[in-house]
């Protein structure tokens, strides 16, 4: 026995061939397409204003717990250079995979990491990155400190540093350096 429908699709009722009609134009319609184009690319931009749009921001919370991340430069006039590669990769920077962030790349993106105008995006442990950040505090503190001691010291005689009209007034505070915006 033959079955006489094997392979054939069932004929669609006269609603639901309107409706593929009506999705196939729109489908081929050049302004619709463009408008739901437009519509996606507006949800991906979350709300962002162009003008106020930083193409290095990254949304604190997509990054996993315990992990740093930070742009880091991949190349320098259209060059790379291996050596900071690998200083990067001695301090415990790797590339942030992109399948753990595919919306930050354009689909069809060949590379395995998140790359932007020559930088990439790398991840190390929160734990390494506070360790770097405390052996960088001190090795300021040092430097402030070795300037203090050579303002202070002046060779003996009547304009020695022990002068009090010669003496250096040193006066120290910490505060956020204002960032130009131009």
């Amino acid at each position: 026995m033959v079955d006489e429908n094997a392979g054939l699709k069932p004929v669609p009722t006269p609603a639901e061939a309107k409706k593929i009609a009506r999705q196939t134009m729109r489908e081929e319609d050049p302004r619709m397409r463009a408008a739901a184009r437009a519509e996606e690319i507006r949800k991906h931009r979350q709300g962002q204003n162009l003008d106020e749009m930083d193409r290095f921001k990254i949304d604190i919370n997509i990054i996993p717990e315990g992990w740093t991340y930070e742009w880091k430069r991949k190349t320098l006039f259209g060059k790379e250079d291996p050596a900071y590669q690998v200083e990067l990769s001695r301090q415990g920077w790797e590339p942030v995979p992109l399948t753990r962030h595919p919306e930050m790349m354009p689909q069809g993106w060949e590379n395995e990491a998140i790359e932007r105008d020559g930088m990439i995006l790398m991840e190390r442990p929160s734990e390494l990155t506070s360790e770097a950040r405390d052996v960088e505090l001190r090795r300021a503190k040092n430097q402030v400190r070795a300037k203090e001691q050579q303002l202070g010291s002046a060779p003996e005689g009547q304009f020695g540093r022990d002068h009090q009209q010669v003496r250096p007034s040193i006066k120290k505070g910490y505060e956020p350096l204002p960032v130009p915006r131009d």
